[in-house]
């Protein structure tokens, strides 16, 4: 709503150019809570007692009432880092992106955790990009040329000897059905934590910038699937993680706060609410759960007075590379324990061969007779709400080839419209609205959309015309630009009762040759039913997990009797603007008064 080679978040050879490898088995004999240094200190303006540590602005949002009650029933103070400004996302009310969304989307964030007295939000200046469940990818843009390939996780680690946290939360890192940036996230706060308190790692920070060791105690993730007891208690049962085994805490946020009388979960909702761009406007402004069926909001704890909480190992076999990357990471980690179960048992690959026909399709909307010979493929359920039944939402596809171009036509039955957007100023992020998006893996073997071609079409806009674009893939922007071969028409029925796309994509248009017998693809179909550019049900050929983002999902098409063109490997093309620290008031004003420098960088040598 993300050139086939392995890639490693942290590689063992950088880990050894930076010095950090020696350090790793040595830091469990560490103790925690070591002494705080410049410029941050126990009882100065940058330390905090917790530090969070996301991706995007509004990651932190589901943790606001266990935040908001540590700080008014313990007096533990909260500090966040956000490692990008989500320059990536979408956006439900404006058609700002890149920067200028990023700048909004920090504002956003402020406003929301300051309900949770929340002050300070350390922004990264990392890249955000589109929607990739890859870790290793994400770490690769984060990192990129002329930065260190360490740049991110040595800012990470300077804010924790400066902000001297006692207890870190991040995300989970397990790679199935997950962002990719808060995969990475969630590995970076944990390296973080292990390597702050040890001087060996990224020495200059003590011996130029003068910060000194700082190992916090306690590490946690978000656990936003766990799916534990609900009510007043649940915070006092003894839970587990079901794939590791580690312990899981909770925190009600039914309790009502001494300031307001609100409940933190409604608090949390205000909060929610805040992130506009996002479509949390969306939701209900008040909170009407019953106290006896809020659950708990969960974390797992991986480790405990500076040390690793230890668990059983159960090693998978037969691994993909995403999660033998994964796997191997955690054993660097001296955590192996969290590859447990990690790779799914995924289900069989759905298949269908596409027919070659004699005389090409016309791209019109329609299907002529004869166009597309074969059966109808139907999409099942993915995401969101289920559909109430045919006529609420439902879809099927078919394929056809002539020569080198590729046809599909999509059925769609849909009882109610969604939002028309400005298809020449707004033809991007389809999934805010009734769209259709046809996915391409033309060797198979991808491990993340950047080796893939994925575009979609709204079939109605503004204009009244229907719009294409790609996102995701190799090359993101409007199909006049990043598919000029691709042509698509689409038919609307009147009184609405939904609408048929139909495509024509050059199989040369892909980022490699098509192997006719490895093809992969997945076909999705958005279904909104709002004026508000929010999705509401999603349906797919093959739905499982992350079916428009994880390849490892897609189907295989077989082309019978197609020859691929000479082609070659293409780049991915990853966007590059960012929103800068130093061009935010609220940064600025931030960095002045608690001394620690923007976006994480080096302080003044000295301190």
């Amino acid at each position: 709503m993300r050139p086939h080679t392995p890639r490693r978040a942290l590689p063992a050879a950088l880990l050894a150019a930076a010095g950090l490898v020696a350090v790793l088995p040595a830091l469990a004999a560490c103790g925690a809570g070591s002494e705080a240094g410049a410029p941050g200190s126990r009882s100065g303006p940058a330390h905090t007692d917790v530090l969070f540590v996301g991706a995007h602005p509004d990651d932190e949002f589901q943790s606001l009432a266990t935040f908001g009650q540590w700080k008014e029933k313990d007096r533990l103070s909260t500090g966040v880092v956000t490692i990008t400004r989500g320059e990536g996302g979408g956006n439900a009310v404006g058609l700002e992106e890149g920067a200028a969304l990023g700048v909004i989307r920090e504002r956003e964030e402020r406003r929301a955790v300051g309900l949770a007295g929340i002050r300070n939000v350390f922004y990264l200046d990392k890249q955000d990009f589109w929607y990739t469940l890859s870790a290793p990818l994400t770490a690769e843009v984060w990192n990129r040329a002329p930065r260190r390939p360490t740049d991110t996780l040595e800012r990470l680690v300077r804010l924790i000897r400066a902000t001297t946290p006692t207890t870190v939360v991040t995300m989970d890192p397990r790679p199935f059905d997950q962002h990719g940036g808060h995969q990475q996230a969630g590995r970076l706060a944990i390296e973080a934590f292990t390597l702050a308190g040890d001087p060996r790692a990224f020495p200059e920070q003590i011996t130029g910038e003068g910060y000194k060791p700082w190992k916090p105690s306690r590490l946690l993730t978000q656990s936003w699937g766990f799916n534990g007891p609900a009510g007043p208690r649940c915070a006092a049962r003894r839970a587990a993680d079901p794939r590791t085994g580690l312990p899981v805490i909770g925190v009600w946020p039914g309790a009502r706060s001494r300031a307001n009388g609100k409940t933190w979960a409604q608090i949390e909702r205000d909060a929610a609410r805040t992130y506009v761009t996002q479509g949390f406007g969306a939701l209900p402004a008040k909170v009407d759960t019953p106290g006896e069926r809020l659950p708990c909001e969960w974390f797992t704890v991986l480790a405990e007075n500076g040390r690793p909480v230890p668990a059983p190992d159960r090693p998978q076999s037969g691994l993909r590379p995403l999660y033998a990357e994964f796997r191997d990471w955690t054993r660097r980690m001296r955590m192996p324990w969290l590859a447990n179960g990690a790779q799914p048992a995924y289900p069989p690959r759905p298949s269908a061969t596409v027919p070659a026909v004699a005389k090409a399709p016309v791209v019109d909307g329609a299907a002529g007779p004869g166009e597309y010979p074969g059966p109808e493929l139907r999409l099942g359920h993915w995401e969101g709400e289920r559909c109430a039944g045919e006529e609420d939402c439902a879809a099927g596809a078919r394929f056809a080839r002539r020569g080198d171009d590729l046809y599909v036509l999509v059925r769609v039955t849909d009882d109610a419209k969604g939002a028309a957007l400005d298809g020449r100023d707004d033809c991007k992020r389809h999934w805010r609205t009734d769209s259709v998006e046809i996915d391409l893996d033309p060797r198979g073997r991808s491990d993340d959309t950047s080796t893939t071609f994925k575009a979609a079409v709204l079939p109605f806009t503004a204009g009244g015309g229907p719009c294409a674009e790609r996102d995701g893939d190799n090359h993101q922007g409007p199909a006049a630009r990043t598919a000029p071969g691709l042509r698509v028409a689409s038919t609307v029925t009147e009184p609405y009762r939904g609408y048929t796309v139909e495509m024509k994509i050059p199989l040369g248009e892909l980022p490699a040759p098509v192997d006719p017998e490895r093809l992969t693809a997945n076909v999705l179909v958005y279904d909104s039913d709002t004026r508000d550019r929010t999705g509401r049900s999603r349906l797919a050929w093959s739905p499982y997990g992350g079916a428009q983002a994880d390849p490892y999902v897609w189907g295989t098409l077989r082309l019978p009797g197609h020859t691929p063109p000479a082609g070659r490997t293409t780049r991915p093309a990853i966007p590059s603007e960012t929103a800068r620290s130093e061009d935010s008031p609220a940064s600025v004003a931030q960095s002045r008064r608690t001394g620690v420098p923007l976006a994480g960088g080096p302080a003044p040598r000295g301190g």
